[in-house]
């Protein structure tokens, strides 16, 4: 005889609100044999990439070909049975079917006898794909217009069944629906192969298509993000920070990039270049000529005006930056007061006992007796430009995409993500913050920094208080978790030759992160106490030409910033990593620098891409292993906990 249960009021109340949705005995029964066998298949698999820094075409490429899997995936179906260019041609397809298919049409390939060879070679391919998840699961992945016909397909390989199969393939064809198929099965091959996607930070910045980058983070069925510091600024300026809307914008304008927030964002940029044209017309400011600006092209008409841009919201950040300093002193970064260090006739500047010559002290809006100070011109500007990010409506989109799917860090199957650090006073002791008058460290900083500036998003429209200061803070304070450095050295890199005042040094964390010990006292810090557990960061490229290793610490951490920013290459020697987790392996992909979209649509082309295996599973990894497991093991147990109440008479069966 069954054991009684105790029930208390608020459970059977719960139990209640439970039986809307499974209103009977059986239904409840279903339930729990469906989640019960989900327990039981392979974990789906896990992506992890970081640093995109705007480089849209590398990453929409990445996702396309699933970091390589496309391709193992046509090499597992079909062995030596197709040559190797019928391969490159079909993954292509897959990567980019509308494009592809365009391309071949012109060359004269396609004809109906194509579409049914295609058509048949990538139900082969989708059915690899699709083979470890439910069927519901498979189904939901499937775009509407063609889910009945792509299930069908998928599921129908009896030879009693092949005259049916070939006639669906024949309507296809015979009624002119094989381009809008083909990208639907292409979509659906592409999702089956990524089953969630982890963005350790960093999206914003240096390369030109961020914007484009959010629009496919927002498309994907299952990404998150780790918030990094290039990330942070652009939600601090969402909530009409004026610093960080300074800031985001002298970061474009360094990186000749301003396109991303006028033409992607609509935000109104006339106000700050007619006050740069008025301010700075005849000034050559050659420390702030564009990144990667050839000497020949420095009098150029665009050239000249996005210096003019560039050297006037910089020297306003340098205001900024002072004010944000001098209302926080508990921040303790008076070292960024530098404005009033400045020698104005001798063109100096006192850092560290040491007097520097400036490479640009033409500062016309500075008053050396109150150097933070914006002019009534400057202060115009900002406020014009703080509302118009306030008020953009694609920016507000996006970063409330940011909060609702993204953290400072995220814990997830045995794995910690943080973009940069865990920041630490000595080898065993956290470094401590004070915040508002209470010391944090360890994971409490990082949960209060992140509870701070969730509060300044919710109440971006209400009058402003100090609280947005905060984004400043874990854009480049000292103990900022997804800084990781001493000090952000702008101005010293903008206008002092000398190569000492622009060091920058790395938290005690990065030198310490080899340990295996070290990693396990922070995993701890966590909650993560066993042997699989790891730590992924970004932030930081490693520099592979120069033999840095991405695995540290025996494989308990791994830095996966490999460099897919165009800007970090030449300092990585290579374009970029994709962290795989799947089922029986986790292993490092290290990409080559993408060519380019174009050129791999016309000559079938690829991301050249290394394996490296970190670990082989002894045993295969299931869903019942991981967090989603643990959810559905709540779940059977509440309902078992409802039969139970239905079996009692003490919750009525619908």
């Amino acid at each position: 005889m069954e054991n009684k249960i105790e029930i208390s009021k608020e459970e059977l109340k719960f139990l209640n609100q439970l039986s809307k949705q499974f209103p009977t005995l059986q239904a409840a029964s279903t339930e729990i044999i469906k989640l019960s066998a989900i327990l039981l298949l392979p974990k789906g698999t896990e992506h992890f990439v970081t640093d995109i820094h705007g480089e849209f075409d590398t990453f929409n490429h990445i996702l396309s070909n699933a970091s390589g899997a496309v391709k193992r995936k046509i090499d597992d179906v079909f062995g030596h049975s197709i040559s190797v260019a019928e391969k490159n041609q079909l993954a292509t397809i897959i990567y980019y079917p509308n494009d592809k298919l365009s391309q071949l049409k012109e060359a004269g390939v396609v004809n109906d006898e194509w579409y049914r060879l295609t058509l048949n070679k990538l139900v082969k391919v989708a059915r690899e794909v699709s083979k470890k998840y439910t069927r519901s699961k498979v189904r939901k992945a499937m775009s509407s217009e063609y889910a009945f016909i792509i299930d069908e397909l998928l599921n129908e390989t009896t030879s009693n069944k092949l005259a049916y199969y070939d006639s669906i393939i024949d309507n296809i064809v015979n009624l002119q629906r094989s381009d809008q198929f083909i990208e639907s099965i292409c979509s659906f091959i592409k999702r089956m192969l990524i089953d969630r996607l982890h963005i350790i930070g960093d999206i914003f910045d240096r390369g030109p298509k961020a914007a484009e980058v959010m629009e496919l983070l927002k498309s994907h069925h299952a990404a998150d993000v780790q918030w990094g510091n290039h990330d942070i600024i652009w939600m601090g300026a969402a909530c009409g920070n004026k610093f960080d809307v300074a800031e985001v914008i002298r970061l474009t304008a360094r990186y000749g990039s301003l396109d991303t927030i006028e033409d992607d964002y609509g935000i109104n940029l006339m106000p700050l270049i007619t006050f740069a044209i008025t301010t700075y017309e005849n000034d050559p400011a050659v420390p702030f000529i564009p990144k990667g600006t050839k000497p020949e092209h420095f009098d150029d008409a665009n050239v000249r005006l996005m210096t003019m841009i560039h050297k006037a919201i910089a020297v306003i950040s340098f205001k900024l930056e002072g004010q944000v300093v001098l209302r926080n002193p508990a921040f303790d970064m008076s070292h960024r007061l530098l404005l009033d260090k400045i020698d104005y006739e001798k063109g100096t500047i006192f850092i560290d006992g040491q007097h520097y010559p400036l490479k640009d002290y033409y500062f016309p809006t500075i008053n050396p007796n109150n150097p933070y100070e914006l002019t009534k011109e400057e202060e115009e500007v900002m406020n014009k430009l703080a509302s118009s990010f306030l008020n953009s409506s694609k920016l507000q989109d996006d970063v409330s995409f940011l909060f609702a799917k993204g953290s400072v860090y995220l814990v997830c199957n045995n794995t910690l993500m943080l973009h940069g650090c865990i920041p630490m006073e000595s080898e065993t002791e956290f470094r401590s913050f004070n915040h508002k008058g209470r010391m944090v460290k360890g994971k409490e900083l990082l949960d209060v920094l992140e509870q701070t500036i969730r509060n300044v998003w919710i109440n971006r429209f209400a009058p402003k208080n100090n609280d947005g200061d905060y984004f400043w803070y874990l854009w480049c304070g000292a103990c900022s978790p997804i800084f990781g450095k001493h000090r952000m050295a702008t101005f010293e890199r903008y206008l002092i030759e000398d190569k000492g005042p622009q060091s920058e040094r790395l938290d005690l964390y990065f030198s310490l992160r080899n340990d295996v010990k070290f990693c396990e006292m922070i995993l701890a810090e966590f909650g993560l106490t066993n042997e699989e557990a790891r730590i992924v960061n970004g932030h930081v490229p490693v520099k592979v030409k120069k033999g840095e290793s991405p695995i540290m610490a025996n494989g308990r951490l791994l830095v996966i910033d490999g460099g897919m920013s165009k800007a970090y290459q030449k300092e990585t020697g290579i374009g970029g990593y994709t962290l795989v987790s799947g089922s029986s392996r986790l292993f490092l992909v290290e990409h080559e620098p993408f060519c380019s979209r174009q050129e791999s649509i016309e000559n079938e082309s690829d991301i050249i891409s290394k394996n490296y295996l970190i670990e082989q599973r002894t045993k295969k990894i299931h869903i019942g292993d991981t967090e989603l497991g643990e959810e559905l093991k709540d779940q059977i147990a509440g309902l078992k906990r409802l039969i139970y109440a239905y079996n009692e008479g003490l919750v009525k069966e619908k």
